[in-house]
């Protein structure tokens, strides 16, 4: 008898152990879940206010298409070349956009003489070349506005369509 006593002995020590890790598992799962659930509804979010006094935000942008499109022509190798743009400036200041919108033939015209002296074959051989047109385009206009207004007004300009022919 003292031996079936002794093998039942480490059986139900073995069944015990396995129970009792299984309830510490089970409680240690539901009090991370609870943690876990507490944590995220009472989490600290900023508050959009908060976030709009400490200037991280940009106001909305403002966009204002230059019509008509500009049309420039390349004489390359005794062959007539055209390219079309058409382009819309990004803002951040109403006021400011339509304190530059008085000062348009001079922003065309300073332009339209950047844009023929660019050379077709830069244009059509990539899209880089395109890229860098945009942002000396971008630079003219701002240097117009930094010299009429004061300030940059635009924060970039966009080619809305570009066709080389």
């Amino acid at each position: 008898m003292a031996k079936s006593e002794a093998v039942k002995d480490p059986a139900t020590k073995g069944k015990l152990k396995l129970i009792l890790l299984a309830v510490v598992g089970l409680l240690l799962a539901i009090g991370l879940s609870v943690g876990a659930t507490w944590f995220i509804m009472h989490k600290s979010e900023p508050a959009p206010a908060a976030e709009a006094t400490a200037g991280n935000v940009k106001p909305a942008a403002i966009y204002e298409p230059l019509a008509p499109a500009f049309v420039v022509n390349f004489n390359q190798n005794g062959r007539q070349r055209y390219m079309q743009v058409s382009i819309t400036m990004q803002a951040r200041n109403q006021a400011d956009l339509d304190a530059l919108k008085v000062h348009m033939p001079v922003i065309r015209n300073n332009l339209v003489m950047m844009f023929s002296g660019q050379g077709f074959d830069t244009l059509a051989g990539s899209p880089v070349g395109q890229e860098m047109l945009r942002q000396k385009a971008t630079a003219v206009v701002q240097e117009v506005a930094q010299k009429e207004v004061g300030k940059p007004v635009v924060d970039q300009l966009l080619f809305t369509n570009f066709v080389l022919q």
